[in-house]
């Protein structure tokens, strides 16, 4: 209001131009130069004129109201996903293709936003949430409670496959029992056969080999070292020297895979259209 009154030159054009009565502008100018301490304007018979302090003022009334112009075109800007970050964590497995594939996506049609991406074990993941260091990640969990406190969006169902060499003895088969793999050695990413995502009270896995990470799994598969399950999440990376064999349905594990975002907190605008592109992908694959 006094950057326009000192444009007009006058409390009733800069009333005019505001929308507002000439007494409402000259009580708001008075309450001003009351809480400077300092008049701001002379009153003159025709308008107004600046004071010394009044050209003190102005010109950091012209600085402060270009600011607030240059902070509602960021915030705009934020809304229209001109600009903004995006923080996602993910777990190994779906960084194989459900992940590139949403982040290719997204980043095709918000070019413009700072995507970073860490990938970590779950438990990681959970405690960078709860920092306020993710925006999002995708988890899964086996353990109870893992996943508490946050908010959790459904994203799809993964279903295992038997990995094995090309010359085990079902290797041809379209599907396979788990009570047909008892004698077999298993590698696995717990060395506690109860801990193993396939374990039950009617089947006992053999561990032969404890190795964490599903690529290093793929090469004791095809070194005829053993055999493993590999998640359907992963399929697309499988290397071509081993065999996928579907696990029969009554006997396969699922593991239900999320977004998972903190809960109670205002995500970013980035957020929900990296979901969107989440969900094409589940549904195109």
């Amino acid at each position: 209001m006094f950057g326009e009154v000192a444009r007009r030159g006058s409390f009733t054009a800069a009333a005019r131009t505001l929308g507002y009565t000439q007494s409402a502008v000259s009580r708001q100018i008075a309450a001003l130069e009351t809480e400077l301490g300092a008049t701001v304007f002379d009153r003159l018979p025709r308008g107004v004129r600046l004071t010394e302090p009044g050209r003190c003022l102005l010109s950091h009334a012209e600085a402060v109201t270009g600011r607030l112009a240059l902070a509602r075109e960021d915030l705009r800007a934020l809304r229209e996903l001109r600009s903004g970050r995006l923080r996602v964590g993910t777990f190994p497995t779906a960084g194989a293709a459900l992940v590139p594939a949403a982040v290719a996506a997204f980043l095709a049609s918000c070019p413009d936003v700072t995507l970073t991406l860490t990938e970590g074990f779950v438990r990681d993941l959970v405690a960078l949430l709860a920092a306020g260091e993710l925006d999002v990640a995708i988890v899964t969990s086996t353990v109870d409670g893992m996943l508490d406190g946050l908010a959790l969006r459904h994203v799809t169902d993964d279903t295992m496959f038997v990995a094995m060499h090309p010359s085990h003895r079902f290797a041809r088969h379209t599907q396979v029992r788990l009570a047909e793999l008892a004698g077999e050695d298993w590698i696995a990413g717990r060395n506690r056969p109860e801990e193993t995502l396939f374990a039950s009270a009617d089947f006992q896995p053999r561990i032969a080999y404890v190795i964490r990470e599903w690529v290093a799994k793929q090469g004791f598969v095809a070194a005829g070292l053993g055999i493993t399950l590999i998640p359907s999440l992963a399929v697309t990376s499988v290397r071509p020297d081993i065999v996928l064999v579907p696990l029969h349905p009554a006997d396969s594990p699922v593991r239900v895979i999320y977004a998972a975002a903190p809960a109670g907190i205002t995500p970013p605008a980035t957020v929900e259209p990296f979901l969107e592109q989440l969900d094409k992908y589940v549904r195109t694959r």
